[in-house]
This record gives structure tokens, C-alpha cells and sequence, in this order.
């Protein structure tokens, strides 16, 4: 039940380049936590009205949760890729980028009628 949510202050680049931005964000989360790509959501939210550091200038916040937990290795690893990919994707510098990650207890996520607990 891997999820990682992408919010934004800029413009949303083409379609095309959001479908490809957000299955590499898919396999990518899939591998950085060993889990099957076949459970990973992936969200993608532009042109939200957002400040940081005082100011308007393009800025992003990403939400990454999961089952069970994420080592500080991992949340490292996951906060320099997913960093540089959407500097590289919307043009958001890399310090104007806030990663959240939260690990979710398996009852506490529901799929499918049932939970993961």
C-alpha cells in the first residue's frame, strides 16, 4: 500500500510527462521499499497555492507512507532520488522540496473491503 503524493505550486507539465513522472515515482517507491509495485498509488497534485521560506516562488511537498517501517536509510535514499527527480521534472529547486514520510500501522489502511491489519 506504498503511496506517494506529489503537491505542487507550479503549472502541471503535459499529460504525457505527469503519466511519465508518476510511474517512474511508482517503481521507484516500489524498489526503495521492497514492496510490489502492484500496491503503489501515486497522486499528483499542480498549481496548489503553497508558500515556503516567506515566499511564492515554486516550491513542492511530498507525502510517502507505508506499512510497517522505514529505515533512516531508506527515507534518505528516498528524499535524494525523489528530490532530484522532481527538480528534474517541474523545475523545483531541491531545497524548496519537503518530503514527509509515515509509516502506517496495517490495520489503520483499508483496501479492498478489508484492512492490511
Amino acid at each position: 500500500m506504498p503511496l506517494i503524493k506529489v503537491q505542487t505550486s507550479v503549472s502541471a507539465p503535459a499529460k504525457s510527462e505527469v503519466e511519465t513522472m508518476l510511474k517512474s515515482l511508482s517503481g521507484k517507491l516500489a524498489k526503495h521499499l521492497g514492496k510490489p509495485e502492484s500496491y503503489v498509488m501515486t497522486v499528483f497534485e499542480a498549481d496548489v497555492p503553497m508558500t515556503f521560506a516567506g515566499t511564492t516562488d515554486p516550491v513542492c511537498y511530498i507525502e510517502i507512507k507505508s506499512i510497517g517501517s522505514m529505515k533512516p536509510d531508506q527515507t534518505q535514499a528516498m528524499s535524494q532520488d525523489f528530490c532530484q527527480q522532481i527538480n528534474q521534472a517541474l523545475d523545483v529547486p531541491q531545497n524548496r522540496i519537503y518530503i514527509e514520510f509515515a509509516d502506517a500501522k496495517g490495520a489503520m489502511w483499508g483496501w479492498n473491503s478489508t484492512t492490511f491489519g
